[in-house]
């Protein structure tokens, strides 16, 4: 890792990520309270065009710039291929692992992890709960709101057998079939073999 000028990257050309100028703001709050941070997650650059080019970071080199820093934490990959350069860009901003969010609601400040950049549920605060006084109407009227809802079941395929699934999906989609119906009915009549 090194110190590299701000003048002296360029941005991704044709950069697949965005973002949003809430998520710009908490961004740019984050490395100017944790510098220590933003070292530790220095940008990543390439070399192989002859520049200096960030193929992970160009969010944060707009933070960078923003905030008026001269020079940023760096670290140059060398050798890469385009192709190689494609990868990294995009397992750079794949957020692989999901959140546990029993634990987050139980173990963690939601003021504090909303600081952070994560967006918590909140229960707004005009909403009227007077309705859950009366438990047995409370049910009645559920019952009533639950029977038009759908629900939805999520089904793993290998992945020589994904193209084949989405298209057999979106051919009875576009029919107006009852996916769900369908499934559940050659299911059970195989079960029931």
């Amino acid at each position: 890792m090194k110190y590299t000028k701000i003048k002296e990257l360029k941005k991704l050309p044709n950069n697949p990520r965005t973002i949003k100028n809430l998520d710009f703001e908490k961004l740019c709050a984050s490395i100017q309270n944790n510098p220590d941070y933003f070292e530790a997650r220095p940008l990543i650059l390439s070399d192989r065009t002859g520049e200096l080019i960030i193929i992970a970071g160009n969010q944060r080199y707009e933070a960078a710039q923003h905030l008026k820093l001269k020079e940023v934490p760096t670290y140059l990959l060398k050798d890469l291929t385009e192709e190689r350069e494609k990868e990294i860009i995009i397992r750079d901003n794949i957020s692989n692992g999901e959140w546990d969010w029993d634990k987050l609601a139980n173990d963690w400040d939601s003021v504090d992890l909303k600081d952070w950049g994560l967006d918590v549920w909140q229960a707004p605060e005009d909403v009227d709960y007077s309705i859950l006084d009366d438990e047995d109407e409370t049910d009645s009227q559920l019952e009533d709101m639950a029977g038009g809802v759908k629900k939805a079941i999520q089904i793993e395929f290998e992945p020589d057998h994904y193209e084949d699934a989405a298209a057999i999906v979106k051919y009875w989609r576009e029919r107006d079939a009852y996916i769900g119906k369908m499934i559940l009915d050659f299911l059970t009549a195989e079960r029931d073999k």
